[in-house]
């Protein structure tokens, strides 16, 4: 008897976890860039209506923050594999060395697991033989061996996130008028935050109608801020 699969569209598989993961990844890194860099360049607009320095404040803002954020992921998704590779490593050697004890910890973990010990037992019998190893990174760790966190994907990915992101207020404070420029940018950035936060709680299955509030909520406030520091700021010649 063969069995089939159904065919209803459902994906499957632990890559589905790490693409998630990598989205949200990418929406919270744009947020991220949205939200400092318009706080920047809405401060500087509070002090001064010069594009020169606008632009000035906002490429470096951008370029301080994405590489920022591309340092920081890089580092940390490089301590992360560290850990993982080692992890695998003293596995395989436990495995190596009390190959016996490796068998009754996997039964165990399966029967916590919900199987019955005799079926763990099994189970533990017939992933131990096939690959010993992965079943005990995936049961055991949680690491899956061939999909290792990659730190140089994950600081381009915050790159170019924070970047694209960072874009957005950047070119609505420079690109229009002077006397519309700050409310065009205001518009915008609160668009976009909105649609940061329907997506991420989307992909997180949150409700989203107190997402997208908390998102463009919190990015006003930041612009409120930065912008009556500008202001006051300016006002005393600084």
């Amino acid at each position: 008897m063969t069995l089939q699969t159904p065919e209803h569209g459902e994906a499957h598989g632990g890559g589905l976890g790490t693409r998630l993961n990598w989205l949200r990844a990418a929406v919270l890194g744009a947020n991220d860039g949205i939200v400092s860099t318009a706080g920047l360049v809405v401060g500087v607009a509070g002090a001064t209506d010069s594009r020169g320095a606008l632009l000035t404040a906002g490429l470096a803002g951008l370029l301080a923050g994405s590489m920022s954020m591309a340092a920081g992921e890089y580092v940390s998704v490089s301590t992360q594999r560290d850990s993982e590779k080692a992890a695998l490593a003293q596995e395989k050697r436990e495995l190596a060395t009390e190959p016996q004890a490796e068998l009754i910890e996997l039964t165990e973990l399966l029967v916590d697991k919900g199987l019955n010990e005799r079926l763990a037992g099994e189970v533990a019998e017939q992933l131990t033989a096939h690959d010993a190893l992965r079943a005990h990174a995936e049961v055991e760790l949680g690491i899956d061996p061939d999909e290792l966190t990659n730190p140089w994907h994950a600081a381009g990915a915050s790159f170019l996130a924070f970047t694209a992101g960072a874009l957005l207020p950047l070119l609505a404070i420079v690109l229009p008028p002077a006397a519309h420029r700050l409310w065009i940018t205001v518009v915008a950035v609160l668009v976009a935050l909105a649609v940061c936060g329907w997506s991420s709680a989307r992909l997180g299955a949150a409700p989203v109608g107190r997402a997208v509030v908390r998102n463009a909520g919190g990015g006003a406030v930041a612009m409120a801020v930065t912008y009556g520091a500008g202001v006051v700021l300016g006002a005393a010649g600084v």
